[in-house]
């Protein structure tokens, strides 16, 4: 079992900047890979990138991912943040190197709202 826990998220104005940070606890927390997804309301869940175990990374343009393993934490550090980037952010793992799709990860976070204003 890996228990995931977000947090930073929070209202902030478009242009600001946010990090937000997963701690992943459980005994094979460091062996998975780890993404972040987001969800709009009405919308799917979307892939925003992820780290394996490795240290390669997957992420979107404007955002860069980060892993500290000895605090077991990723870090999503979102930059110029504009209105359509409003969601509840998740944290999730998977036993394999990171994939795009929602489908194939194992364990969730409960997430993390994120709210940008215009």
């Amino acid at each position: 079992q890996v228990q995931l826990v977000e947090s930073g998220g929070g209202l902030v104005q478009a242009g600001d900047s946010l990090r937000l940070s997963c701690l992943a606890s459980g005994r094979t927390a460091s062996t998975y890979g780890l993404g972040w997804f987001r969800q709009a309301p009405g919308k799917e869940r979307e892939f925003v990138g992820g780290i394996n175990r490795s240290g390669g990374t997957s992420v979107k343009g404007r955002f860069t991912i980060s892993r500290d393993n000895a605090m077991n934490t990723i870090y999503l550090q979102m930059n110029s943040l504009q209105p359509e980037d409003t969601a509840v952010y998740y944290c999730a793992a998977r036993a394999g190197l990171i994939v795009a799709s929602a489908n194939f990860y194992d364990f969730w976070g409960q997430g993390t709202q994120v709210t940008v204003s215009s």
